[in-house]
């Protein structure tokens, strides 16, 4: 592995009973060493209709957080026109499809992974997962769905523990944001 390859990051995002949360641990590492425990990968966006977390390097998601918002406000109240723009220009622009990023982005109706390769993928059950640990939370998200009554926050809050403790680059310092 690259050394200077950045790793960090399990978001996941549930969406249940009209209710959406996103959370993401806050770990960053960079080859095998852990430089920050308490970063923040999830926020609200869209007047705080639309939450968004990313995956990859923080610089990248970033220059993609605030392309998305434009998106969002050249196509108010219109998530998947939003995040189809947003793919459109991430695989056209020469620039863009430099960044190591994926973008999770969520409203109360939708949830999209935006990649750089312009895939724009929609879930079919309301759960999406990125990053590292991605797959462990959403495994433990689809059982705590499928067996439990815990509300969407609570699956969000419980599968990314359980991420945590299986995936190196998952920490459990978590943000959770809900709609």
């Amino acid at each position: 592995m690259n050394p200077k390859k950045v790793r960090a990051t399990t978001i996941l995002c549930v969406r249940r009973d009209g209710k959406t949360s996103m959370g993401g641990d806050g770990q960053v590492t960079v080859g095998d060493t852990i430089v920050k425990g308490q970063a923040t990968k999830v926020r609200s966006v869209g007047d705080g209709r639309v939450l968004a977390g990313f995956a990859g390097a923080a610089a990248d998601a970033f220059t993609l957080f605030e392309r998305f918002e434009e998106k969002l406000k050249r196509y108010p109240g219109n998530l998947a026109r939003a995040a189809v723009e947003l793919a459109k220009d991430w695989r056209s622009d020469r620039v863009l499809r430099r960044l190591e990023a994926l973008l999770a982005v969520a409203d109360k109706e939708h949830s999209f992974m935006v990649s750089g390769g312009g895939e724009l993928i929609e879930t079919d059950d309301g759960l999406l997962a990125i990053g590292a640990g991605g797959n462990y939370a959403i495994a433990a998200a689809r059982a705590l769905l499928r067996h439990s009554d815990f509300s969407a926050r609570e699956i969000v809050e419980r599968s990314l523990e359980i991420a945590g403790e299986i995936c190196v680059y998952t920490n459990s310092n978590v943000t959770i944001l809900d709609l």
